[in-house]
């Protein structure tokens, strides 16, 4: 759905539909007469900054999105979108970082709101060897290196699973965020092959709690389970995207295993 150059009255109705409100709902919780709300919807009224904001809010719309409501309705955006070299964003480069390294030796990966690799901390490349240059050719996209065969998917063990999970977080930010990109990168991962009975059985407590990745590499089954981490009160449209993907050892083969290839990576810098 392409939304620039609407009537701000119509992007607005259309997100109270997507969040599956009406106009009492929208209008109670946002303190305005439902009369008020249904002629801004049909551009009758034009709404103050104040009032698209106070919708917005109510309706969780993406930072991004917002501005685009504002400028919709005539008015200056209210939230900056820096670049991640911007000296304005040094503190959160400088947090970002410190979690990367901070987690090492196990993976971690810093993502954009379309599931752009930014950053990534040096045990990420035992999960990418293998892979094609292809999809290793900025801008990496990490969900489809996770499920293309010719990335990470031959080498995952519990494929179907793991490709199941992934495909249900990524509908549900599509859906959340009304983001077409998602949308299109959804029906994209869908086509590659998965579905299939190729997987491992749960042989331990974690894999009960968390659905893991049982990922194979250099013939040895690693098993890790995953956090994500954003940032808590973003006032930047790229702050507001960016999230960091840490996997952790899910049993204490791999995290016996993780430390003694960092060792070895450590033998081998020096």
């Amino acid at each position: 759905m392409t939304r620039q150059g609407r009537p701000v009255g119509e992007l607005l109705r259309d997100w109270r539909r997507t969040r599956g409100l009406s106009q009492l709902d929208l209008s109670i919780e946002a303190g305005v007469s439902t009369r008020h709300l249904s002629f801004v919807e049909t551009g009758r009224s034009r709404p103050s900054p104040d009032l698209i904001l106070r919708l917005a809010d109510q309706l969780d719309m993406p930072l991004a999105e917002r501005n685009t409501a504002l400028l919709a309705g005539g008015y200056a955006p209210a939230y900056p979108s820096h670049e991640l070299s911007d000296p304005e964003l040094v503190p959160v480069r400088a947090a970002v970082r410190q979690i990367l390294d901070g987690h090492d030796p196990y993976p971690a990966v810093l993502i954009d709101q379309h599931w752009h690799l930014v950053e990534a901390n040096p045990a990420v490349a035992l999960l990418t060897a293998g892979a094609e240059p292809h999809l290793l050719t900025p801008p990496v996209n990490v969900l489809r290196l996770s499920l293309h065969p010719d990335g990470m998917a031959p080498r995952i063990l519990n494929l179907p699973e793991w490709r199941a999970h992934l495909l249900h977080r990524l509908r549900q930010q599509a859906a959340t965020t009304n983001d077409p990109a998602l949308h299109e990168l959804h029906e994209e991962l869908r086509g590659y092959p998965g579905d299939n009975d190729r997987t491992t059985p749960v042989r331990d407590a974690v894999a009960r709690v968390v659905i893991p990745l049982r990922y194979c590499h250099d013939g040895r089954e690693l098993s890790f389970f995953t956090t994500t981490t954003v940032f808590g009160t973003p006032r930047d449209v790229t702050v507001s995207g960016l999230a960091v993907e840490a996997f952790f050892p899910a049993d204490p083969a791999t995290t016996d295993t993780l430390h003694t290839l960092a060792r070895t990576r450590a033998r081998t810098d020096t």
